[in-house]
């Protein structure tokens, strides 16, 4: 088992179940118990989850982060995520993720305006994960 990659898919579960009961509102962006450093400002990462480019297919981007590091965190347990049908179907989908987080980190930047260190955080460990997938 790659303890990179767990740890970079368990970082990434963390924070996309964060974003997650934030953009359904199950928790405030305020919540106490958050880390001050990774509280949701109203002007910051709250904003981002409530822009339209934070929903694909209609789902929040981070529901479908959490099935990404939980299919990746099942693969890596089973041992399958290195067999032929299973890795390169997880590359893909790791590529496009990267792609989603250069659109998304773009748009935060220039059209949102938001400085989202959560979403950044989430676009980089996306990176690093396809790195390593991609080197094995």
């Amino acid at each position: 088992m790659s303890l990179p990659l767990v740890f970079l898919s368990l970082l990434g579960l963390l924070i996309s179940t964060y974003f997650t009961a934030v953009a359904y509102r199950w928790v405030s962006p305020q919540t106490r118990w958050v880390p001050s450093f990774c509280r949701m400002g109203e002007k910051t990462c709250a904003s981002a989850v409530d822009s339209p480019r934070a929903r694909v297919l209609g789902l929040p981007n981070s529901v479908l982060g959490q099935g990404f590091y939980l299919t990746l965190l099942v693969l890596l347990a089973t041992g399958l995520l290195w067999a032929p049908p299973f890795h390169y179907l997880i590359l893909a989908v790791s590529a496009v993720t990267v792609g989603l987080g250069v659109f998304l980190s773009y748009s935060l930047l220039f059209i949102t305006r938001v400085p989202c260190a959560l979403c950044f955080t989430s676009h980089l460990l996306n990176l690093c994960i396809f790195v390593l997938l991609l080197v094995g």
